[in-house]
């Protein structure tokens, strides 16, 4: 249990983390580029000016054997000529106007962009030559209700190179899961507020990433591409699963709406106020130096802005395409979310991909699904770590209650310690320092902060005792008035809950101007 779940264990009936949305692409893998294309083409003795015939005749194959399966099954073939047009609300209408509780619900055409191939005429070298190019073309997109998954759809593009998207909800596919052993849950959207057992719950959440994916995604693309085993006659090619994106939410329900109302301004406050850019960058994962800056070869923005969505206030951090968000949803569940689109950045440890028996090192995270348990563990990690840096939010001490004691001295180990000096001198800085995202999850060293602390001084042998000799003191500040704790057996040490409470309440109070003090004490 997380130091944010203890906090208010007595307002939270559970806590579950797993997969939301999951976004995957099917990909032709010879076909998926221009070299590939052009080996392909080589090997099945076809001419650059036959390509254009070919690729059409394949084209209408697709088209016609999955529009098929919608007329086999009686279900409607709807052509969407609106880009606004929200393609899931409009599959479920239609699925609950016409009843439909398994099987699929329809087919929704729409021209869309897409990446494909054409026949340049290269006038300079007096030849043909295939290029890739975005061009538009028709997307099929199948809606089932399917028995293990819930309500989720299949995209299939028309053109070369005949990509697939498959995307599902994990909790919808939980909500059946638990339906099968009999746990009882109340749902709302795509959230739970109430389940009958936890652990439970949270066993079949786990389980999900067990499961046979390219088993099942293969099924998926039989029931909506039923042409793809014969229309390349005797040179067929296997389908490539990847995963485009992926939401790994944690939510926390609360027993009711005004346990999480009472505590959720503070935890937005929290995150506006409080989380630069370096925790942001340290909570998905990316290096962050100890000091000057976020990091030499990072090119890219890290944002953080706050709407108000149907489903409630949301706070997102986002870097580059990943991000993570904290949410109420449906008023008494607070949910955490981390979004993987760039899997770049992140380490899995494995042998080189096609050598099973080489070498084990740290290599970067693949979209492909061999890797979707990775994927799984960095997202809870960015997830707790999020949820520990808003643990020390809630306290119903006063700033004075809260930092009085430690504005007077106290005698330590039979010593006597000197008080504090919170707000008008550097032992609020140093405060705030040791409170930064990647020192409340890994702790922080004697060697740490003397980079932080020194960043320029060229350290001698004698001049780098100087500096660890004043850490060491300020250390022992810390330790004496209980806002520190040393790792037992090692040289790091760690924030204590009540030092996270006056850091956040220090940096808090240093963010208000005086009219939303005066607001606040009124």
């Amino acid at each position: 249990m997380n130091n944010f779940v203890q906090r208010h264990q007595e307002s939270v009936t559970g806590i579950l983390s797993g997969f939301d949305r999951l976004l995957f692409r099917g990909t032709l893998r010879m076909l998926a580029s221009v070299a590939g294309m052009m080996r392909y083409l080589w090997a099945t003795q076809m001419l650059l000016k036959e390509f254009g015939d070919w690729s059409e005749h394949l084209t209408e194959q697709v088209k016609q054997t999955s529009s098929q399966v919608a007329r086999d099954s009686g279900r409607p073939i709807v052509y969407l000529n609106n880009a606004s047009t929200r393609k899931e609300d409009l599959a479920r209408s239609i699925a609950e106007r016409d009843g439909i509780e398994r099987g699929l619900v329809c087919v929704l055409t729409a021209l869309e962009p897409c990446w494909s191939y054409d026949i340049y005429r290269n006038r300079a070298k007096r030849k043909l030559e295939l290029v890739a190019r975005q061009r538009k073309c028709l997307h099929l997109y199948h809606y089932h209700v399917h028995s293990q998954f819930g309500l989720m759809h299949a995209r299939l593009q028309t053109w070369l190179p005949f990509n697939i998207k498959v995307c599902l909800n994990g909790r919808e596919w939980l909500s059946r899961q638990m339906d099968q052993a009999g746990i009882g849950y109340v749902k709302r959207d795509n959230c739970f507020t109430r389940v009958s057992d936890v652990p439970g719950a949270q066993a079949l959440l786990d389980s999900q990433l067990r499961a046979d994916w390219p088993g099942m995604l293969d099924s998926i693309r039989r029931s909506i591409h039923p042409a793809h085993e014969t229309m390349l006659g005797a040179n067929p090619l296997d389908y490539y699963w990847s995963v485009d994106q992926s939401e790994w939410a944690t939510d926390t329900m609360f027993r009711n709406r005004k346990s999480l109302a009472d505590v959720y301004p503070r935890l937005i406050h929290q995150g506006m106020t409080t989380l630069g850019s370096r925790d942001v960058m340290r909570f998905l994962g990316r290096r962050v130096p100890s000091h000057g800056g976020i990091h030499g070869r990072f090119d890219g923005e890290v944002l953080t802005d706050l709407k108000q969505r149907p489903e409630g206030m949301r706070l997102k951090h986002q870097v580059n395409q990943n991000s993570v968000k904290m949410y109420d949803k449906q008023e008494s569940v607070l949910r955490v979310e981390t979004t993987i689109n760039n899997t770049a950045g992140f380490k899995v440890y494995r042998t080189v991909e096609g050598k099973p028996n080489g070498k084990l090192e740290y290599r970067q995270l693949r979209k492909g699904i061999a890797d979707l348990h990775r994927r799984a563990e960095v997202s809870q990690a960015c997830n707790d770590r999020y949820l520990e840096s808003m643990a020390a939010v809630e306290t119903s001490q006063t700033l004075a209650e809260l930092t009085g004691p430690l504005c007077r001295a106290t005698t330590w180990k039979g010593k006597r310690v000197r008080a504090l000096q919170l707000l008008g001198g550097g032992d609020g800085d140093l405060l705030a320092l040791i409170s930064r995202g990647q020192f409340i999850v890994n702790g922080f060293r004697n060697r740490d902060l003397r980079e932080v602390l020194y960043p320029h001084k060229r350290s001698n042998l004698t001049e780098t005792r100087r500096q660890s000799g004043a850490v060491t003191r300020k250390l022992r500040l810390l330790r004496a008035h209980g806002l520190i704790k040393k790792v037992p057996h090692t040289h790091r040490y760690l924030l204590t809950d009540k030092g996270q409470l006056v850091a956040t309440t220090l940096q808090a109070a240093k963010a208000a101007n005086p009219n939303q003090l005066l607001t606040s004490a009124a």
